[in-house]
């Protein structure tokens, strides 16, 4: 009896430490959605954050009420409902634009008493009206600002919260302020002692210290730490809270952007280098997936560079010079707000996240205490319930002598059968590739240097890939998925257990994986050339001249011996479904292998096609059945390779435009020419095929039959082998290809409706990878 209330009282303990650890859990995770961006409200993934902001609400500046453009009015109104269908306890705050072109009518409302009144009146009853939890109030310290009038505005509006609540029987709205990196400029002072008293918390904007259209040299737009000659957010909080701040009413601001300058001198590119003004937009600000997506179109081995001084990240290309956050900077931040006891972060803005990965690696670090505290406690109440029903069983074998040796030790079978499964239940992976070797973490990070930045060989929206030795001495290459990659527990199995099955000179070997620590890592044989993206764009002349139209021709046989393959002639029909110039890896003799499997499908020999609701893929390889229905078939890596062998014939990127109006993308631009007679134009002018028989002009022919919009009207691979290998033989002319423009003149007019594909408008779907 004893035993059983100890264990009773442990239980017990550690439930109530269990919810004590929940009633303590505040970090604030917020995110600014601002109406004007493309991002669906339906698409914010709301699970990620505690708090999200609907932005920006304006103040009338006849009425001092609240307004809302009546074309904007339904998203704020649908936001709060929208954003809780995945996250049901997520508070939304209603954001008011105070600053900028808001700011005149804000400096007038402030300095009378009435028009105070009709502000708050009107901002506490539009929060109320579509449901928001608080106000979030968005303004800088400036001279046309009384800053003692700001004070006494969030007095009033404080009591006016408090009477509300009072009155309606609702949680009291919270009260936020968006402030400035720096408690005062241009010898105002935000009224801080009213402010810790009055608002819940403020959003730090710690970012756009420093922009290309207003400096003439480049510098970190949001510095963590810097020399004493920069502004960095370190030394701002230290101003707030010598100011008398406490740092628990501080939310530290995280960008989703970064900026782009254009360098006066391309040689001249540390930070303070002498700049003619912003790059690449008006401005020079990019959103980071769109920064993600200009590094990725720069190919193989174009990677930004992490800067500890600053704590931001710095890719430089030509005259190009462009500072922004990534996942690296991201965590470094949340670390520095938790070890600075911060009350949270907020980010701005959601729709500039790639795939919501800069908002989960935010997310990942701040909760990673929390979720081994809880794992532990976990532990103890299971340990403490296995305890408990033993002692229940034990007292029962004294008391009634009823259970026999056989009973119990039945008992004991039982029990340990179910730690055998559980155990094999983490070997799913070995036996559904019995030929692959896994290998254990410490033999992998000797292999590779301990992952060192010598053997980092590139790097994706995956994770990054490292050389190594294994001690054999043979060579190997390991993909290290990161935590926020979108390639997840799915794809790694269904890569490891569909290369384990395939064997061929033109696909990839995978040697072998790891899962110890929750890491997922694969192993492949080592291919000392890199990737075909390495060599066929116009980055660097020397690489591409390095492929000549013989070994061009070596890599268009290799790939379409690989898709034959996979199509025709392994046990099952797979589908890659990311068939693209990074991911054909080149041997020393340059011999291409198809890798990552990771989104590949595999079929059936008597099905045709199949649909999915995820669309996964790259951008300008991926055909547009899919893109609209989700429908994937073998005409998906049919479409794809055409893609790229007109990429090879050309050196031209998939990403841009051409023509003189460069309002053709590279398929169409491909097909006018071809059309017109001029094919030479779009030929790579270092590729000459005099003395081969597969000629340039056939391939151009072959590609655009591959990409054409019916994938009906696509050849087979078989097919295309044949046009490929048989120079005389008459192939069919192609039709306008898919995500075009416009038709052609001559098409029958039945389709004179049809609507033809845009890429820009439909590839947003697409997941990156």
């Amino acid at each position: 009896m004893a035993f059983n209330t100890m264990i009773i009282t442990l239980i017990l303990f550690l439930s109530s430490y269990v919810h004590s650890s929940n009633s303590q859990e505040t970090w604030i995770r917020a995110g600014y959605w601002d109406s004007v961006s493309e991002l669906p409200v339906s698409n914010i993934n709301s699970a990620l954050f505690t708090h999200l902001v609907c932005a920006f609400s304006r103040i009338n500046s006849s009425t001092y009420h609240i307004h809302i453009n009546s074309s904007k009015e339904s998203y704020f109104s649908t936001f709060t409902g929208t954003v809780r269908v995945k996250n049901p306890s997520v508070k939304t705050l209603l954001s008011i634009l105070a600053r900028r072109g808001g700011l005149p009518a804000f400096s007038s409302m402030i300095n009378q008493s009435s028009y105070r009144k009709s502000f708050i009146e009107s901002s506490i009853y539009t929060a109320r009206l579509y449901g928001f939890d608080g106000l979030d109030l968005s303004v800088g310290p400036s001279m046309s600002i009384n800053m003692t009038n700001l004070g006494i505005l969030f007095d009033e509006w404080r009591d006016a919260i408090a009477s509300d609540s009072r009155k309606s029987g609702k949680s009291q709205l919270l009260l936020v302020m968006s402030a400035t990196h720096s408690p005062a400029q241009h010898s105002a002072t935000y009224p801080i002692d009213i402010m810790k008293r009055t608002l819940d918390w403020i959003h730090l904007i710690a970012y756009d210290y420093h922009v290309p259209a207003e400096f003439n040299f480049t510098g970190a737009h949001a510095a963590l730490y810097g020399t004493s000659n920069w502004v960095n957010t370190d030394e701002w909080i230290k101003e707030w809270l010598r100011g008398g701040l406490s740092a628990s009413k501080l939310v530290l601001g995280l960008p989703y952007h970064g900026y782009a300058w254009r360098l006066v001198n391309p040689n001249e590119k540390e930070f303070g280098a002498p700049s003619s003004g912003p790059d690449v937009t008006i401005d020079g600000s990019m959103g980071y997936k769109n920064i993600k997506s200009f590094i990725q179109g720069y190919g193989y081995g174009a990677a930004a560079v992490y800067n500890s001084t600053y704590v931001t990240k710095l890719f430089v290309v030509g005259s190009t010079w462009i500072n922004f956050d990534d996942v690296e900077t991201i965590k470094a931040k949340i670390s520095y707000a938790k070890e600075n006891n911060l009350s949270g972060y907020s980010v701005f803005q959601l729709s500039n996240d790639d795939n919501w990965i800069l908002s989960r690696a935010a997310q990942g670090k701040d909760e990673d205490g929390q979720n081994k505290r809880k794992v532990l406690v976990t532990i103890l109440v299971t340990i403490a319930v296995v305890f408990l029903v033993l002692g229940t069983i034990i007292c029962c074998y004294f008391r009634r002598k009823k259970l026999g040796s056989k009973e119990i030790a039945g008992s004991v079978q039982k029990s340990l059968s179910a730690v055998k499964i559980e155990v094999s239940a983490t070997r799913v992976i070995n036996s559904d590739a019995p030929n692959l070797q896994a290998l254990s973490f410490d033999t992998i990070a000797v292999a590779t240097n301990n992952f060192s930045s010598e053997n980092k060989l590139g790097a994706g929206g995956f994770g990054s890939v490292y050389k190594g030795k294994l001690p054999n001495g043979k060579e190997i290459a390991v993909k290290r998925l990161s935590k926020t990659s979108t390639q997840g527990e799915e794809e790694f199995k269904n890569e490891v257990t569909l290369t384990d099955k395939l064997q061929h000179v033109n696909i990839v070997t995978v040697l072998g994986f790891c899962t110890e620590r929750e890491e997922k890592m694969l192993i492949y044989e080592y291919m000392p050339n890199k990737s075909l993206d390495f060599y066929i764009y116009d980055v660097d002349p020397i690489r591409r001249y390095m492929l000549d139209w013989r070994k061009r021709v070596q890599i268009i046989e290799g790939l379409t011996q690989g898709l034959l393959y996979l199509q025709e002639y392994s046990n099952f029909t797979i589908i890659h479904r990311d068939i693209k110039s990074s991911n054909i890896l080149l041997d020393e003799e340059m011999n291409p292998k198809i890798s990552d499997f990771g989104m590949a499908r595999l079929f059936r020999k008597d099905e045709l096609e199949a649909n999915t609701s995820r669309i996964v893929g790259t951008y300008g390889y991926v055909p547009p059945e899919y893109v609209r229905k989700g429908i994937y078939s073998m005409k998906y890596d049919v479409y794809s390779f055409g893609v790229l062998l007109l990429q090879i014939i050309s050196g031209k990127r998939s990403t841009c435009y051409y023509g003189a109006d460069e309002n053709w993308n590279l398929l169409e631009y491909a097909y006018e020419l071809w059309k017109d007679g001029e094919g030479v134009e779009f030929f790579d002018p270092s590729l000459d095929d005099s003395f081969s028989s597969c000629k340039l002009t056939r391939c151009l022919q072959v590609a655009l039959l591959c990409v054409q919009e019916n994938p009906l009207d696509r050849p087979s691979m078989l097919k295309i082998s044949s046009m490929l290998k048989k120079e005389n033989a008459p192939i069919a002319s192609p039709k306008r290809p898919s995500f075009s423009t416009k038709r052609d003149e001559e098409e029958d007019s039945v389709i004179r409706n049809k609507i033809y594909s845009v890429n820009d408008a439909t590839i947003s779907d697409l997941e990156p990878r």
